[in-house]
């Protein structure tokens, strides 16, 4: 049969059109269930990780809007402020959802740094501190006793530090 041919034939009315097996129809429908359901398994913390990152961006996006003052250094302290804050709440969210060590770590990095370049910034500048204020390991306040490092020193009983 040529091309010509085959292109020209028509079945007969006998012959039943070609239906494609039910069972090759549920195969992607399967599928994408089986999918789907592994997603909808993670997307709470998925999209509760994605909604408090995005509030973090969004809020970081504001607050990195300023005015400029004239004072380049003052300037970049004020968008580079709320930048940090920016990933020390991206890196809590890492913390609060992933499960990555190797991430987490890093994350717990970034809050560490980034909590210590903030207030070294603002003193570059000549804007006062902000109070003290907890780690972000600790759940109270800061403590505001005067304690001297041998008070929070393990020490054996057979040390004697009075001499």
């Amino acid at each position: 049969m040529s091309f010509k041919s085959a292109m020209m034939f028509k079945p007969s009315k006998s012959s039943k059109p070609l239906k494609p097996a039910k069972n090759l129809l549920l195969v992607p429908a399967l599928v994408a269930l089986a999918f789907a359901g592994g997603a909808w398994a993670e997307s709470s913390s998925e999209q509760a990780f994605m909604a408090d990152n995005k509030s973090s961006m969004n809020k970081m996006m504001s607050d990195m809007a300023i005015k400029p003052t004239g004072d380049i250094d003052k300037d970049f302290v004020h968008m580079m402020v709320p930048h940090h804050q920016g990933a020390i709440d991206m890196a809590r969210a890492e913390l609060r959802y992933g499960h990555n060590e190797t991430l987490r770590r890093i994350a717990q990095e970034i809050i560490v740094s980034q909590m210590q370049e903030i207030p070294a910034m603002k003193r570059a500048i000549g804007e006062p501190l902000p109070p003290s204020a907890p780690s972000p390991t600790q759940s109270g306040p800061a403590p505001t006793s005067h304690a001297t490092p041998q008070d929070s020193m393990p020490m054996s009983p057979s040390m004697n530090m009075s001499k």
